[in-house]
């Protein structure tokens, strides 16, 4: 039986012209900044976003701890959503790593409003933790992949300068919404001051992560991220498929997205599912009328795998291991549940 894993977007496997990228691959020691593979990847992804300069990590979820303990300090307090992946994915990492507190806010579908951060930010006193940095979230993964109105974004803007907020963009899966939105990497690089953006999801790198913002930003996460232990010696063999990812994997998002739009047709039909967020990039998420569980079993025994993310939510990610075969098969397995 066929395997379809629409689990998340990080099972994916490196394609053949990847796997020569990596072989390929110039190296040398990155912890004394020496690997020109790792430099190169930086360099490009810094130009992209018309920022200063970047650092590679290992993971989205360093490179979001990273720009969060860059920005704050202990006892400060952080504003991001309440199903942020900075705070419900992330082990607890703002509280472990840099000693903040985190007040949330209820979004639309992982997005939340200028009125809202500027309602949510505490008076200078000290009986309050002082509010230092805001969280965005483009895509929002527990929002079903949905995307900011960029004007949105550039009020919170003013409301961060406006009372001398860092404002931090956890951009995991930013490519998906720059290619949904018809935006520029550019408009995120002059808005926010520090961008996080994983290779490992809907790019297809089997790991990585860059953290992006201005010179001084970065030589301060380069410290912290030796702090937490994420510093690479030969990862050049990784950051190559980074480089690979950036020139060849981004244009193709757009077919990812209208598998989305597939799977997310094919689940309206269906009596057990009682709403769908819409399918705006490559993430489904379904409120089911049965238990979650037993959905995601179902599908299982037919060689679909997916995530029931709570007890009535199941989750649907397409990426680029998933065939028009393999799309074909689903729906067809959907329609006959």
């Amino acid at each position: 039986m066929m395997i379809i894993d629409f689990r998340s977007d990080t099972v994916t496997k490196p394609s053949p012209e990847m796997l020569k990228a990596m072989m390929n691959a110039e190296v040398g020691d990155d912890v004394f900044v020496e690997d020109p593979s790792v430099n190169k990847l930086e360099e490009m992804a810094a130009e992209m976003f018309g920022m200063e300069a970047a650092i590679y990590s290992p993971s989205g979820t360093m490179s979001n701890q990273i720009g969060i303990r860059c920005h704050t300090q202990p006892g400060d307090e952080v504003i991001c959503a309440s199903n942020a992946h900075v705070y419900i994915y992330e082990g607890g990492g703002i509280a472990s790593n840099s000693g903040s507190q985190v007040k949330t806010i209820e979004g639309n579908r992982g997005r939340i409003t200028a009125e809202q951060v500027l309602a949510a930010i505490n008076p200078d006193d000290v009986h309050k933790a002082r509010t230092s940095l805001v969280c965005l979230e483009n895509t929002s993964n527990r929002g079903g992949g949905s995307c900011y109105d960029f004007a949105e974004i550039k009020k919170i803007k003013k409301v961060c300068v406006d009372n001398k907020l860092q404002f931090h963009l956890d951009g995991a899966r930013l490519f998906n919404a720059l290619v949904a939105k018809n935006e520029t990497a550019k408009q995120y690089g002059e808005t926010f001051d520090s961008i996080s953006i994983c290779l490992n999801k809907g790019l297809g790198c089997p790991i990585g992560s860059i953290l992006i913002g201005n010179k001084d930003f970065i030589k301060k996460a380069r410290r912290v991220r030796k702090v937490f232990g994420g510093g690479m010696r030969q990862a050049g063999f990784m950051a190559a498929t980074g480089i690979y990812a950036l020139r060849h994997n981004i244009e193709r998002l757009k077919q990812d997205h209208i598998v989305a739009k597939q799977i997310e047709e094919a689940l309206q039909k269906k009596g057990f599912i009682k709403s769908i967020m819409p399918a705006e990039t490559n993430i489904v998420i379904a409120e089911t009328n049965v238990p979650a569980k037993d959905v995601s079993a179902k599908l299982e025994a037919n060689g679909i795998r997916v995530i029931a993310i709570s007890a009535n939510q199941v989750r649907f990610v397409s990426h680029l291991d998933i065939s028009p075969e393999m799309v074909d098969a689903t729906i067809k397995i959907i329609n006959n549940l």
